[in-house]
This record gives C-alpha cells, structure tokens and sequence, in this order.
C-alpha cells in the first residue's frame, strides 16, 4: 500500500471531511503583497518575492504550485474561468502555496528561464524543499485537471524519478501511471525528454502500462508527439497499426471523451501520420473522427470553449484532402450558428477572452472571414486585452490576400500591446508582418525595428526564456531580409543600436551573449 507525505495526508483527511461546497479555511497567512493575503477569486495566489514563496513554502512544509500566464493569452483566461474558479481547485490551494507569474511583470522572463517555462499558461506542482514534481495539463477539462492536481500532492516521488522507473521496468502504481499520462508534455520544454526522444519515450510507457485509460492516452500522446516533432519519429510509424489505434480511440464514446484535448487539438496531423491520401483507411479514420467531435461538440460537460475546439475539428478534418475546398452548406451553418450561441451566452470577461479567440478560428478556418471579422471588431470593445484579437484581424486580412489591411492591424496591435514581454511579441509580430508582407518598404521596417530595439534597450532581463526566443526568430528574419545584401546599410545601423544596448549589459551576464548574437551576419 503507497505511503503518503505527511502533507498529503493532511490534505486528503481535511479534503474528505469538509462540508462539500465550503472553503477548507481562511487564505494561509504569508509575507508579500496584498494580493498575497487575500484575492476575489478565494485563492491565496502569491504575486510578490517567489524566493520568499518557496521558503514559506519549505518552512511551512506545503507544495508550491506555480502559475506562469499572460493576461492576453486565450488558454489562461479559460483556465481562469474553467479551473481556478471552481471550489475544488480553491479547496485545494489551501494546502499549497500558490504563485502567479505575469510574463509581464517584472523579472518574470528571467524567473522563466529558471524555471524553464516559456509557453502560456504553464503550471508547475513543486515539493515543500523545491524539487519539480509534475508539470500540470493545461487543456484538460477540469475534473481531470483536478484529478492531476490531487495525484501529484499525494505523489511519493517526482514524475522525473516515476519515469525513469517506468522506463527501466520498474513497477508503478495506477495513480503514478496516471501521473505520466497526463503529464503536460506540451510544456516540458525537455526537461524529462528530448524532443527527438520523446515519441519513442511515450510509446514504451505505452506497452509497459496496463491495459486502460492511462496506457490509452500514453500511446495517442506518443502519436501526436511523432506527427508534431518530425523526423525518424514520423517516418517510424507503422501507417496500419496507428490507423486501427486511431479508429478505436475515436469510436469508443469513452476514450473519445477522455482523450477530448487530443481529438481536437490534432486531428488533421494525426490522420494525415496514420494515413494515405484518398485511401479507405483515410475514410474510414476521418468518418469516425467526425462522429467524434460531433458528440463532442454538443457535450454539455465540457466547456464552452472546448465545444467550439470540437467544431474547429470537424472543419479541420474537412479539410484534410481538400484544403481550399468548399465546406459543406451544413457544415457553414453550423459552425455559424454555434458561434453565435457561444458568443451570446458567455458573459464572464476570462471566459470570452478564449470563446471569441476559439469562435474566430472556427469561423476563419471555415472560410467565413466577414463572420470573423465581425466577431473580433464587436469584441475590441468589450475585451481587457484587444490587441490580441488584432493580431486574428491581422492573420484574416492576410488570408483574403489584403497586405495593406494586414500590416495595418499588426500596427494597431502593436501600439495597443501592453507590458514589456507582450509590446515585444507584438512589435516582432509586426515587424515579421512588414518583412513577410511590404518587404520593400524599407524606410518603415527600419522606423518599426529601430522603435522595438529601443524599447527593448529600456527592459530589464529583456533577453531571457521567451523573450530570447522571439528575438532570435526577429534576427533570422531580419538577416535573410537582407539575403542580397541590399539593406545592408539598415541592418548596419539596426546592429549599431543593438550593440549599444548589448554594452550597457555586465560582461558577466549572460543576456550579453545574446544580445550580441541576435543580428549576426552568420545568424540566417
């Protein structure tokens, strides 16, 4: 029989014996902000000193639970609005110390870097003395996330040390193979496996589990792995058998729902890994999918947002072997219509930041652009980060073939941007948008990059984790713009800049190194 800690222990007895739909306690007392004290949402976060916050946490023996997000970000807000709010995640939190990190705040990108997060939102579930114990799956419902959560305070070793085991043969409890089965492998950023290792990683827990929903979703999450990351991975898929797993997984109504996340974050990669163009496999897997997320979509169990991802899958799987096809007329209406509800019937301000963002692309990738545009403008009023909605205005604009119209919403996006992180994803993302769309126009790539490396001269920690990675995306861009050598002179003038605030970094910081490489000629 597993041995609990001595905090899980006292979580589970408290958990168990409280009057259902109570809170378990008062905020735990601790030092920081205001914020710290008390929040509306009923949860303690900790929003000062995260130094101080795991020596509370270590002194006090709890888990620490670390919340990394951004306020824009779509899957935040539905976590926020499908998750945090619900009474069993605020039960819980009584018995860790939970800890938001706004990508935006101040050292919140250096604070990534240590913690090797990049990707919002990413949720981290710590030991009292500060060791990883698991990564959190952000797009699960939230039944199976609070599952997840409770599996991992009541875990006895980390998931680092269970995988480890699991793949040298050692034996593991039910809840420890859960753990690795819903472990949030999109946001791992390798720190269990390498991205090239880990279809073969997840196919071997796979046939090590037992039989169930767990060695299930261990080997569909090995398929995904193989169709996103590439290579020898893909390339070693055996086409018949992945097509019969495939076909079960998405025919069996329990499997389909406990694996929803899968279904229809992927479906057009996984068809297209496991199946040949226009053949009876392909139809056979496509039909079945489709019946899938058609249940899907009309369950009432799952969030709004996530009926909407439903009915993007259906669009997706239409369009597998006929991408600039007509849509069935069926099919236009229904994502219509189903919009239109969702958008009506959601008033919460988080939820509606990841309806709108998921009603868009619905509409969008039906092809029913004016819709979507539609949708977005109406939501610039009502939305606490609209400049994220433009950059969907942008991307709309770019399908119908209009560059003026799309460089213009990058533009205004951009000047909307709020946040030192966020102004900078944003000005990348104009300045790519100038280089992809108005490559010619020098004279206003120059004006837009000289005003982001100005602003980014007046950040601190500006160039580590995320930031770093949006910056040297900028620079390959930058150098290949300049492919022919005939905006040499403007690079020479961009690099000049850089390398003024390259200079005002210590020698010994590591961001120089960075600085000083994001527009080296070498860097294509």
């Amino acid at each position: 029989m597993k041995t609990l800690s001595a905090t899980a222990v006292m979580f589970v007895t408290l958990l168990c014996a409280a009057a259902p739909g109570m809170a378990l306690g008062a905020a735990q007392s601790k030092p920081g902000t205001a914020a710290a004290a008390a929040a509306a949402d009923g949860i303690g976060w900790y929003d000062g000193d995260v130094d101080a916050a795991f020596a509370f946490a270590k002194a006090h023996n709890k888990p620490l639970f670390l919340y990394w997000g951004a306020t824009w970000c779509p899957p935040c807000n539905q976590v926020k609005a499908t998750i945090f709010n619900r009474q069993g995640f605020i039960e819980r939190s009584r018995f860790f110390v939970p800890v938001h990190i706004d990508g935006d705040s101040a050292g919140a990108q250096k604070l990534g870097e240590r913690f090797k997060v990049r990707g919002y939102p990413t949720m981290i579930l710590f030991k009292p003395d500060g060791t990883e114990i698991t990564r959190l799956p952000g797009e699960v419902d939230a039944d199976r996330y609070l599952q997840t959560l409770t599996l991992g305070i009541s875990a006895n070793r980390p998931v680092k040390q269970t995988l480890q085991a699991a793949l040298s043969g050692g034996k593991l409890s039910a809840d420890e193979w859960r753990l690795l089965a819903y472990y949030s492998w999109d946001t791992d950023e390798q720190q269990l496996v390498g991205g090239k290792e880990l279809a073969p990683a997840l196919n071997k827990l796979a046939a090590a589990c037992p039989p169930g929903d767990s060695a299930n979703r261990l080997a569909l999450s090995a398929l995904v792995a193989a169709a996103t990351k590439g290579g020898d991975a893909a390339a070693g898929v055996d086409k018949t058998a992945a097509a019969a797993r495939l076909t079960k997984a998405v025919s069996d109504v329990h499997t389909a729902r406990e694996n929803m996340d899968i279904l229809t974050n992927y479906p057009a990669e996984l068809v297209q890994l496991a199946t040949v163009p226009k053949s009876p496999s392909r139809t056979k897997l496509i039909a079945a999918w489709n019946s899938a997320v058609q249940r899907l979509s009309g369950d009432s169990t799952l969030s709004k947002t996530d009926r909407l991802g439903a009915l993007a899958a259906q669009v997706s799987l239409a369009r597998i072997d006929t991408p600039d096809g007509a849509l069935a007329p069926a099919l236009l209406k229904d994502v219509r219509q189903r919009v239109a509800q969702a958008d009506s019937a959601t008033t919460d301000a988080y939820e509606r930041q990841s309806v709108i963002n998921a009603g868009a692309h619905a509409l969008s990738d039906a092809g029913l652009l004016d819709d979507s545009d539609s949708l977005l403008k109406a939501e610039l009023k009502r939305s606490h980060a609209p400049y994220y909605f433009m950059l969907s205005l942008a991307s709309n604009a770019k399908k119908r073939g209009d560059k003026s119209g799309a460089v213009n919403w990058y533009e205004q996006a951009y000047q909307a941007a709020q946040g030192p992180a966020t102004r900078l994803q944003w000005g990348v993302a104009y300045l790519s948008g100038l280089l992809e769309l108005a490559p010619q126009d020098e004279g206003r790539i120059e004006k837009v990059a000289h005003g982001v490396l100005q602003e980014l001269g007046g950040t601190q920690n500006a160039f580590y984790e995320r930031n770093r990675s949006v910056l040297e995306r900028l620079g390959q861009k930058l150098n290949a713009w300049n492919g022919d050598g005939k905006h040499q002179a403007v690079l020479a003038r961009l690099r000049q800049q850089l390398d003024t605030v390259c200079g005002k970094l210590p020698a010994a910081d590591a961001q120089r190194a960075t600085c000083q490489g994001l527009l080296s000629p070498t860097r294509v």
